[in-house]
């Protein structure tokens, strides 16, 4: 994304967008009346991964790649507990864990081997968030298909899994499209 820039420069220029999406956020909120804070708490989870993430770019590198992690794990927590306090479905965490980690794990990876053009990096992600939402949604549609963990009448439970597959299967369209300049030795 910013492949000319120094690392010191990517960081400047992602937080700088992050900040800049949140405020427009939280101004969309006040002019529509929306109490961000009210309706997704999780944001307090979720800022702090974002500002990991943007750390990891600042540092670059290796150490880019250790920051970049635990900032997806945190960011992802974040995410499944925004969707878990919207719905009340807490039950959720049977299967959830797996975006946490190993998804979180690979969305870090993926998400800062784009931000800092090391291609690798990203594509070595792709395989670890996929096997993050295979889990999850092997083991949703175990506990909530077959034993209606979150209750029989579960209306988001068939379609929120559906569209898991979906989302499943483009990514391993896209990892297949990615990997596919390698040569095997």
């Amino acid at each position: 994304m910013f492949p000319d820039r120094g690392p010191g420069e990517r960081g400047a220029l992602v937080l700088g967008v992050v900040l800049i999406v949140l405020g427009a956020l939280a101004l969309a909120g006040r002019a529509l009346s929306i109490d961000l804070f009210g309706i997704g708490w999780p944001v307090l989870v979720i800022a702090p991964g974002v500002a990991l993430f943007a750390v990891a770019i600042g540092i670059g590198g290796a150490a880019g790649v250790a920051v970049a992690i635990p900032g997806g794990i945190v960011t992802m927590v974040g995410v499944v507990l925004a969707f878990q306090s919207a719905t009340g479905l807490w039950a959720t965490w049977a299967y959830a864990w797996a975006l946490v980690a190993p998804g979180g794990v690979g969305l870090g990876m993926m998400l800062y081997g784009v931000v800092a053009g090391e291609r690798d990096i990203a594509r070595t992600g792709m395989p670890v968030l996929l096997t993050g939402l295979g889990l999850f949604i092997g083991f949703g549609l175990f506990f909530e298909g077959l034993l209606h963990l979150s209750g029989p009448d579960l209306s988001l439970g068939e379609p929120a899994l559906a569209v898991g597959l979906v989302l499943l299967g483009v990514l391993v369209l896209l990892s297949g499209l990615v990997g596919g300049g390698r040569r095997r030795v």
